[in-house]
């Protein structure tokens, strides 16, 4: 008797969770929710009978690939505060999602001055790629044509292609 209620109770939480949880994840679920004591090897047992199981997600790969042979020294060292405009600039990418299922993405890249926390250079694309990086640094050149300053990003794909550096 005590294995067909459960066998119930895993048969709900399977579909109210869509299939996602495994035997720990669901014996948690179901003791904490319906106040009860199975254990894991109990619930593992009547989801193997029932053929229920949890799908698996690969895990996500990290965007970004580090190539030493590509990456500048770190000259910023952690020294966000500049004495002068001009004297240290720093930039990244953000992607934005948009959209009734947020299907869509836009892609912000920013150059800051250090010195007032402007920003002194953006575009806005569709595509994370290396002409969105170049178009805001020739922006932000264009906008200030004798500035020299040390310019630092977080080491991107886009900031470690061999046409950036």
């Amino acid at each position: 008797m005590e294995n067909e209620e459960l066998a119930e109770y895993i048969k709900k939480y399977d579909e109210k969770f869509n299939h996602t949880l495994g035997y720990r994840m669901m014996t948690d679920r179901i003791n904490r929710d319906e106040n009860k004591h199975y254990n894991d090897k109990q619930v593992y047992k009547i989801m193997h009978i029932l053929g229920i199981r949890s799908i698996v997600r690969p895990k996500r790969k990290s965007c970004t690939v580090r190539k030493n042979n590509n990456t500048a020294k770190n000259n910023l060292k952690r020294e966000f505060n500049a004495s002068k405009p001009n004297e240290k600039w720093v930039t990244d990418v953000t992607e934005f999602k948009y959209g009734k299922h947020n299907e869509k993405k836009l892609y912000l890249s920013l150059i800051l001055d250090l010195y007032d926390r402007f920003p002194i250079g953006y575009e806005i694309s569709e595509h994370n790629d290396n002409t969105l990086v170049f178009n805001t640094l020739k922006k932000a050149m264009e906008a200030n044509p004798q500035a020299q300053p040390l310019f630092y990003n977080d080491g991107g794909y886009q900031d470690t292609s061999p046409t950036f550096i």
